[in-house]
């Protein structure tokens, strides 16, 4: 995959648009290392790519660049050397998000094809250190599931607790990727289903109920023990 390089000024630096470069030769070796910093350090904060330019004086092309080379170098760096990890306990989870344009308003020619619509990145984070181990961006399907959970305990050291919430999707691609070395718990609650039409406005919203499934992951799915935690907030 190539990036070509636009023609922008950045101070006394000019990038050239005449050649393509490769992730091998990125963009980031074209600027110093306090440009390049200022830059990263303006996106962490949560600042937009127009504000980012604004705030460093860099061509937007330019911090567009850097975070496509940044991405993929820390995506690289993630892959070598999170391996043989001695996380105890994880938990899973997903995110949405959408591209190009939300769901209901994709194009009938788009509407199927992944990248339009509806996006998924499925996370996991150890509880004790914030480490994440594995992520994957995709649909909100098995066979994303299996992906993410193959990965994940490809990359794990022992046995480790995983939780999750009910998501059916779970339960099969955990004990896929995991077989029987998983202690596997699913965080359900009681008022999932509830509506704001239900809820009166004057009165607190009823205790949360949280059913705690401890699924000890087996070759029979019907043979896992079941307990029950309620809890009031």
């Amino acid at each position: 995959m190539l990036i070509l390089a636009s023609a922008s000024a950045v101070g006394s630096e000019t990038l050239d648009n005449t050649r393509a470069v490769g992730y091998n030769k990125v963009t980031m070796n074209r600027l110093s290392v306090e440009r390049q910093t200022q830059i990263v350090a303006a996106l962490v904060e949560g600042n937009s790519l127009r504000a980012t330019s604004r705030m460093t004086g860099a061509a937007k092309n330019t911090v567009v660049k850097l975070l496509v080379d940044l991405g993929t170098a820390c995506s690289e760096y993630q892959d070598r050397a999170l391996r043989n990890l001695t996380c105890s306990r994880i938990q899973c989870d997903e995110i949405w998000s959408f591209c190009y344009a939300k769901q209901k308003n994709v194009p009938e020619e788009f509407k199927g094809q992944f990248g339009f619509g509806d996006v998924w990145t499925w996370a996991a984070i150890d509880a004790d250190t914030k480490l994440v181990p594995s992520w994957m961006v995709g649909n909100r399907d098995l066979e994303t599931a299996l992906a993410f959970t193959r990965d994940l305990a490809s990359r794990l050291s022992h046995r480790v607790q995983i939780t999750t919430d009910g998501r059916k999707t779970y339960l099969e691609a955990i004990e896929g990727a995991f077989g029987a070395e998983i202690d596997y718990m699913r965080c359900l609650s009681s008022n999932m289903g509830e509506t704001k039409a239900k809820r009166s406005d004057t009165v607190r919203p009823s205790a949360l109920a949280l059913i705690l499934e401890s699924s000890w992951a087996s070759p029979t799915r019907s043979t896992f023990p079941q307990a029950t935690l309620s809890a009031k907030t």
